[in-house]
């Protein structure tokens, strides 16, 4: 017999409402500050004891709850900060859907006690699992609400058994504590533990005091090792602190991505910043940030989860871009100077001069990776092929070396030396002190053949020469086929795709952009696509498995990389054979060459695998080395 539609009790609808927001008492925690903050809360309080499962208490000076609507505010579905439909349109707080209250307090032993500013006593309300206490009693307490939350799930011992240990659940309440306290720099923060102290914040209200904020909760190193961005275009900002290469760590622990104040876990957003990334980062490390993204409220959508930890864009396609572009950018922008706490002047790029000069011939190998590059005129792209050449000489200037005539490619590319030649001895490079200093300073002297050692403003610098020149020719690799574009190769046979008819039309309207990248597609049917051509540089690729995988990305967040992807890792391969290799014996001038090459170029603080290519040992550092001064 089917069984019946019956109407669920008010508890038990309660406690199923309670499993979609209350997970653990850091589900609790979350809900309760998210009310705190949009209360207006300046100073918030909050007290644990064994992790959160037997009290959680949070104190703050917000604005209050009138004591007539204090047994409404544990009612399912009540809530201040809806009235219309245009308003859940445009939500601008945390908290809206109003059954947290009503949910927590159906899973505990729950005391609401509320001040407004301009009444004269505080009132209080309790509820235990069951049913509500409605008679309000008068209580003493100042301007602001206190909830405490006592036994959690103490009526539901199925779901108090999968909570863990004391100290996992503690440290899910200091992350929410942690992410909440970067999204109001202006709230002052207090968290005990079992009655000790662990996290004291001050209000943050200008930079300063910011940046002492972060360090707190993500640390020093992190300060010390991100850049701070603030950038507006089209109705979108984004701002705050995204840390450097150097700064990658081998967890997602210290990512913080907030949008309109709210944090937020999204996969278009990972995906953006994953991208922007990829060509400093190595593939084992993840990037630290801690990023702010304000957009109108009328396009985004926060009411797609239960818990809100997703949003949903109007345009992710616009919102993608613009991540994208902004943090590849101001990551391509950080130059060696940038990175130094510099005390004297930094030479202007207009001052680093050198000569021209020829380069030697260059080798079978060099030869057949030039032509496999697309056809470059020697007037294309002008500047972004002149480089720093080394010849057996010695001597060192900007260059433009003609690897294939046929082709009017140039490359630069270091024959090794024989490791029994005799090295160069230093030369003076300048009789008195300069006036102005680079960033990377002057060579002195080059360290098995390896390292390059320079003198700057603030000490010592050492670079790998390798890396570096390896991440110079890569980019200019990527200069030039960008102004060029990437040539096709037809297909003698071309190959055939049974493919879905939502990805055959995906191939259909992105049909032009498929050509800019060297692919010629042809639909035959509403589940066959033909592919006619590809790129000339994916030559050895599974053209079929990558055209299938970008329109699984173009499917899901508007957009691929992956043609490009792979076009530069074997611009990366090609530029690592062209470099200058470990053991090429360099003369001073060369050297210097190097470094005004790296001052000069984006992304030249790490090679294409993602290590860096240089490091500072200032004077402190040298002298805690051997004690002077103690």
């Amino acid at each position: 017999m089917t069984p019946r539609i019956q109407k669920l009790s008010l508890l038990l609808a309660n406690q199923i409402a309670a499993g979609e927001v209350v997970e653990r008492p850091a589900s609790v925690v979350k809900e309760l500050l998210e009310n705190s903050l949009d209360a207006g809360a300046t100073r918030i309080e909050l007290d644990v004891e064994q992790g959160g499962i037997k009290l959680l208490r949070i104190r703050d000076n917000g604005c209050g709850i009138a004591a007539e609507d204090l047994s409404l505010a544990l009612a399912p579905h009540a809530t201040s900060k809806i009235r219309v439909l245009e308003d859940l349109e445009h939500v601008a707080s945390l908290g809206f859907r109003g059954e947290a209250l009503a949910s927590i307090s159906s899973v505990s032993r729950l005391t609401l006690t509320s001040r407004q500013v301009d009444a004269h006593q505080a009132w209080q309300v309790t509820a235990e699992g069951v049913g509500i206490n409605r008679q309000e009693a008068p209580a003493a307490h100042p301007p602001g609400t206190s909830i405490e939350v006592r036994d959690l799930f103490f009526n539901v011992p199925a779901r108090r058994k999968f909570l863990r240990t004391e100290k996992t659940e503690f440290d899910h309440v200091f992350e929410v504590i942690k992410r909440l306290a970067l999204s109001r720099f202006e709230v002052a923060l207090q968290l005990r533990h079992n009655g000790k102290s662990v996290l004291s914040l001050q209000e943050a209200c200008d930079e300063a005091s910011r940046a002492r904020r972060i360090s707190q909760i993500c640390g020093a190193a992190f300060v010390e090792s991100s850049l701070k961005l603030d950038v507006e275009r089209s109705g979108l900002r984004l701002w705050g602190w995204l840390g450097l290469p150097s700064a990658a760590r081998s967890q997602t622990d210290l990512q913080y991505f907030y949008v309109n104040g709210r944090m937020v876990k999204d996969r278009l957003v990972a995906h953006a910043i994953r991208q922007a990334v990829q060509d400093v980062l190595p593939h084992n490390k993840h990037p630290a940030f801690v990023l702010f993204l304000e957009l109108d409220p009328g396009i985004v959508d926060v009411n797609v989860h239960p818990t809100k930890h997703e949003v949903r864009f109007r345009d992710s396609r616009a919102v993608h871009d613009f991540l994208y572009s902004t943090l590849y950018q101001s990551l391509a922008d950080v130059r060696p100077g940038d990175q130094l706490a510099r005390t004297g002047d930094i030479l202007p790029p207009a001052a680093m001069v050198s000569e021209r000069i020829e380069v030697q011939d260059p080798t079978p190998m060099q030869r057949e990776m030039a032509l496999s590059l697309p056809s470059i005129r020697s007037g294309a792209g002008g500047s972004a092929w002149r480089s720093s050449g080394f010849s057996s000489a010695g001597t060192v200037g900007r260059f433009e070396s003609p690897i294939a005539e046929s082709a009017g490619v140039y490359r630069t590319f270091f024959a090794p030396l024989d490791s029994d030649e005799p090295q160069s001895p230093p030369a003076a490079l300048v009789e008195e002190a300069p006036e102005v200093i680079p960033p990377l300073g002057f060579a002195l002297a080059q360290l098995k053949g390896i390292y390059i050692l320079a003198e700057n403003a603030e000490g010592l610098v050492l670079v790998d020469m390798h890396a570096a020149h390896e991440r110079i020719t890569y980019e200019r690799l990527k200069n030039a086929l960008a102004v060029e574009g990437i040539r096709g190769q037809p297909l003698l046979v071309p190959e055939t795709l049974f493919l879905s008819a939502g990805q055959i039309e995906c191939a259909e309207q992105h049909a032009d952009w498929f050509l800019r990248l060297g692919f010629e597609l042809h639909s035959l049917g509403q589940e066959t696509l033909v592919i006619r051509q590809i790129p000339a540089l994916l030559s050895q690729a599974d053209a079929g498995q990558l055209v299938q995988d970008v329109l699984a990305d173009l499917q899901e967040y508007g957009q691929s990389d992956r043609i490009e992807v792979h076009v530069n890792e074997l611009l990366a391969t090609m530029a690592c054979h062209g470099s200058v290799r470990a053991k090429r014996r360099l003369t001073v001038p060369e050297m210097n060459a190097l470094l005004r090459d790296m001052e000069q170029t984006e992304r030249s603080g790490q090679c294409n695998h993602g290590r860096p290519t240089w490091t500072q040992l200032d004077m402190q550092s040298l002298d805690r080395l051997f004690s002077r001064g103690r």
